[in-house]
C-alpha cells in the first residue's frame, strides 16, 4: 500500500471514529483520552494492525494514538530527490533527532521509529482538531499544497 492510499483510508477511519464520539457529546479531552492505546486496543481493534498483536509501534508507556502519523511527516510518491542513486520517498521536516532516513533497496523513506513526538497527549493537544487531515494536511506532498 502507497503512501497516499494508507493517508486516505486512515484519515477516512479516524473520522469515523470521531464522528461517533461527538455523537455522544465527548469533548476535545476525552477524544483524545478515547485515543489511549489500551482503549484503542479494547474498542477500536480494527483502526490498527498491530492492535490484533497488542504491541505499539513505538516503546513508551503511555502511547496516544489521535495523530498516528506525524505533521512533520512529508511524503511523495513520485519521490522528492535522488541521493546515491536511490530515491528519496519520505522525509521529516523538522529533522527530528530521534528519526533518520533509512535505506530499503533502491528506496530511502523516513524512519520514524524511534520518535514519539505525535503520540504524546501535549502534543496531540496542541495539534488537535476533529478533522484529521487538517494537521496532517502538510504530509501529501506529492501535489503541490
Amino acid at each position: 500500500m502507497g503512501y497516499q492510499t494508507w493517508f486516505k483510508e486512515h484519515g477516512d477511519k479516524h473520522k469515523v471514529i470521531v464522528d461517533k464520539l461527538t455523537k455522544q457529546g465527548l469533548q476535545k479531552d476525552d477524544i483524545i483520552e478515547y485515543f489511549d492505546f489500551e482503549n484503542m486496543v479494547d474498542k477500536e481493534p480494527d483502526f490498527c494492525p498491530l492492535y490484533s498483536k497488542n504491541k505499539k509501534c513505538h516503546d513508551m508507556e503511555k502511547l496516544n494514538c489521535y495523530l498516528c502519523a506525524c505533521p512533520y511527516f512529508r511524503f511523495n510518491e513520485a519521490g522528492f530527490e535522488e541521493k546515491n542513486n536511490k530515491t528519496v520517498f519520505s522525509n521529516c521536516s523538522i529533522n527530528s533527532k530521534n528519526g533518520r532516513l533509512g535505506e530499503y533497496g533502491d528506496k530511502i523513506h523516513q524512519d520514524c521509529s524511534k520518535c514519539t513526538v505525535p503520540h504524546k497527549e501535549k502534543f496531540v493537544g496542541k495539534n488537535y482538531d476533529l478533522d484529521w487531515f487538517v494537521p496532517m494536511k502538510s504530509c501529501d506532498q506529492t501535489e503541490p499544497t
